[in-house]
């Protein structure tokens, strides 16, 4: 009698166990949970859970989480095991294929202004933003450093990301400036020198006035057409595409460098960004499994945008450094 109760109670047991609902990350009410826990998320951040998708890791699927607080958001990628129980953060690499092969299959150089020669053997591309101040330190780092050491070996590519939360005229320059470079590509560089090299003059409210009293003196852009482009935000579809495109590598702040797709997420020093290059240079003798691709991709002659040469040095002289 009593084995027999013995054994109901455990049948009832096992049955229950079984009928109780798995845990899964894939539950997303679940995940937000289990990641608001883990990170000490405080209730005033939000978190959104993405819809899982295929991944390049054997077993597991992609999972973004995403974080916010007002404007200000973060994203963080999660591996999720196919049966939903294993959690992995982290990332994972093919010894047979570049470490960086993600980041360059999402880099989009065509179309956008560069500098250097085409085909070199380390193509940098740089997120910016026309009003951050570290920006401009950067660049004018970059304007007084890069091609005049590397004529050949070096091609920089330039990509608006401006950040609107922080800087209310950043998405207005960064039209501004598509609009010369639609004109006239190597005139890009000469505004983007004056834009940094003005940032304390400009405001939201004058920024187009700033740029076209510039144009007027250039001589090198039509001031009329380009006060009929910026007044028509006839590039803002484009630099909108810019910052998704920044959005799906990560990118959350500015100056954001990839070299060869490796990812400097913060400003960097001319000696430090000398020493990636150099072991890149070298790197590629053998590897030849990054830089310019130059010849690689089917490149469209596309009515209305500016055909590229592959300008040698900077058009213009390096913004003047201030003397300490």
């Amino acid at each position: 009698m009593f084995r027999a109760i013995s054994l109901c109670l455990l049948g009832a047991l096992l049955l229950g166990a079984a009928d109780a609902p798995q845990k899964s990350a894939f539950d997303k009410p679940t995940l937000e949970a289990y990641v608001r826990h883990l990170y000490l998320l405080q209730p005033q951040l939000t978190v959104t859970i993405s819809d899982p998708k295929p991944s390049a890791l054997p077993g597991f699927k992609e999972v973004r989480v995403r974080i916010a607080q007002g404007l200000q958001f973060q994203e963080v990628p999660l591996y999720v095991s196919g049966d939903g129980k294993k959690i992995v953060q982290g990332n994972f690499y093919d010894i047979a294929a570049n470490p960086f092969k993600p980041e360059l299959d999402k880099l989009k150089t065509q179309f956008q202004p560069a500098l250097g020669t085409a085909g070199a053997p380390v193509a940098i591309v740089l997120f910016s933003d026309l009003e951050c101040p570290v920006c401009k330190g950067e660049a004018e780092m970059i304007r007084k450093n890069l091609i005049q050491n590397y004529p050949t070996q070096v091609r920089l590519y330039f990509k608006d990301f401006p950040i609107e939360s922080l800087h209310p005229w950043a998405k207005a320059a960064a039209m501004a400036g598509r609009c010369v470079f639609q004109q006239n590509p190597d005139a890009f560089w000469e505004f983007h020198d004056w834009d940094f090299a003005h940032q304390d003059a400009i405001t939201a409210a004058n920024l187009q006035d700033q740029v076209l009293g510039w144009a007027k003196d250039a001589k090198s852009v039509d001031a009329i057409k380009l006060g009929a482009c910026i007044a028509n935000k006839a590039t803002q579809a484009e630099v909108e595409k810019e910052l998704e495109e920044g959005r799906a590598l990560d990118v959350s702040g500015t100056p954001t460098m990839f070299i060869n797709g490796r990812r400097i997420p913060q400003i960097i020093e001319w000696p430090n960004l000398k020493t990636i290059i150099d072991t890149e240079i070298e790197y590629q003798k053998t590897a030849k499994n990054a830089g310019d691709d130059c010849g690689c991709e089917v490149k469209l002659d596309v009515p209305g945008m500016p055909q590229t040469k592959a300008p040698g040095a900077p058009s213009g002289p390096p913004p003047a450094v201030k003397k300490k």
